[in-house]
């Protein structure tokens, strides 16, 4: 089956080609130009006065269930990478968004390296996530990847945090046990990324050879030679500004549960969540946080202005209790970034083809033959206004036209 949107403004992964027509010839892109003809059976879409974008990756989700691969595709998410969970759980919910055009394709970590008690161990000990193994030095870091390679990750996630974000010191690897887990995880084509939050894990992580920051540094203003080291390490960076302001008093959320170009389309029960949360104090949600989304808005842009990809994301989870979710939040975390100074064409590349170039995407992230036909079709013009990607007219994944308004929840998890 074959569609041809006609006479469309062209948003290619970096820059806009106006009125173009763009041929999805089963699940790939056959043919971008001017005056394409009407292939046999095709369904024609007229693109007049619209946009038509790669499909949107999230470069940071922590899925544990087929709905939120749902709801990210609802809002033009057609790939997430998730950044650790259930090993077992993770291959399933990749296993079915493989197979099935209405969910969110998926990528995963599996279990993130840690040292012992650091973080998320504390999870464990709530009873919210089941124990994992953990690394006390860099002699256990080459079988600790060669584990997560049999589980079916597709990259690694190293854990470097202190706990001073949330006011509660715990222990951390060594920086040599990081150099260890970044050559094994390299050894084995694994791309890595740290959970960082602070300036100085940051700089850990950096010197240390990481492939990205999983957070912008956040407890306070970072300085330029840290700037000038994330350049000159080429690593990417993954900001996470919706998450963080999901900690504040006012999280982006209340206001992107109001737009009725989103509204419509979220779950209801993360509606009915965030009402009660609008009456939370957020301390008693996430506990003391001392991190200030402003100075991971800073480091975020000046970063991306100095030469270092920047990957826009949720850090979306299933948590009851902190209302950044997948999907909808991502059209807050591209607000964010915008507010932070990137032009809309800066953040709708971090977006599409910069996620897709940092993780090695080959196949997506951009419009052009050859490439998967994960696209969507928005009203007006968001490299004008980056608020216009909301207003989905029509959505593409693998080339099958997805039904937004569909119910698909009564289908087995």
């Amino acid at each position: 089956m074959s569609t041809l949107i006609r006479n469309v403004a062209v948003f290619n992964g970096t820059e806009l080609q106006p009125r173009h027509d763009v041929l999805l010839d089963g699940p790939a892109i056959s043919a971008v130009g001017t005056g394409l003809a009407v292939p046999a059976g095709a369904t024609v879409v007229d693109g007049t006065g619209r946009t038509l974008l790669p499909g949107l990756i999230d470069a940071h989700t922590h899925a544990t269930g087929l709905s939120q691969l749902r709801q990210s595709l609802v809002f033009g998410v057609t790939t997430e990478l998730d950044m650790g969970g259930t090993p077992e759980l993770a291959r399933t919910l990749r296993a079915a968004a493989r197979e099935r055009d209405n969910l969110a394709d998926l990528r995963i970590a599996t279990t993130g390296a840690t040292a012992p008690h650091g973080h998320p161990t504390q999870l464990v000990e709530l009873g919210m996530i089941a124990p994992f193994p953990t690394i006390v030095g860099p002699a256990d870091t080459d079988a600790f990847v060669e584990q997560r390679v049999a589980e079916g990750a597709d990259h690694l996630k190293i854990f470097i945090e202190d706990g001073t974000a949330m006011s509660t010191p715990m222990p951390t690897m060594s920086s040599e046990t990081v150099v260890a887990l970044v050559r094994a995880a390299h050894a084995r084509d694994l791309k890595t990324a740290a959970h960082t939050l602070t300036r100085a894990s940051a700089r850990q992580a950096i010197d240390c050879g990481i492939d990205g920051l999983a957070h912008a540094p956040a407890d306070g203003r970072s300085d330029d030679e840290l700037i000038e080291a994330a350049v000159r390490a080429g690593v990417f960076v993954v900001p996470t500004l919706v998450a963080l302001a999901g900690m504040s008093g006012v999280p982006a959320e209340f206001a992107l549960a109001d737009d009725p170009t989103l509204r419509p389309f979220a779950d209801p029960e993360w509606l009915q969540g965030l009402d009660r949360l609008r009456t939370t104090d957020p301390r008693q949600r996430v506990g003391p946080v001392t991190m200030d989304v402003r100075h991971a808005a800073d480091a975020a842009a000046r970063m991306l202005h100095a030469g270092v990809p920047l990957l826009a994301v949720t850090d979306g989870t299933s948590s009851t209790t902190h209302p950044t979710t997948h999907g909808i939040s991502y059209h807050g975390e591209l607000a964010m970034l915008v507010r932070a100074g990137l032009s809309p064409t800066e953040a709708l590349t971090a977006a599409t083809s910069a996620p897709a170039d940092a993780f090695g995407l080959d196949d997506r992230g951009r419009i052009a033959p050859g490439l998967r036909a994960d696209v969507l079709l928005v009203e007006g013009n968001p490299l004008a206004d980056i608020t216009a990607l909301r207003d989905i007219t029509d959505l593409w994944r693998r080339g099958v036209h997805v039904d937004r308004t569909a119910d698909v929840s009564t289908e087995e998890e």
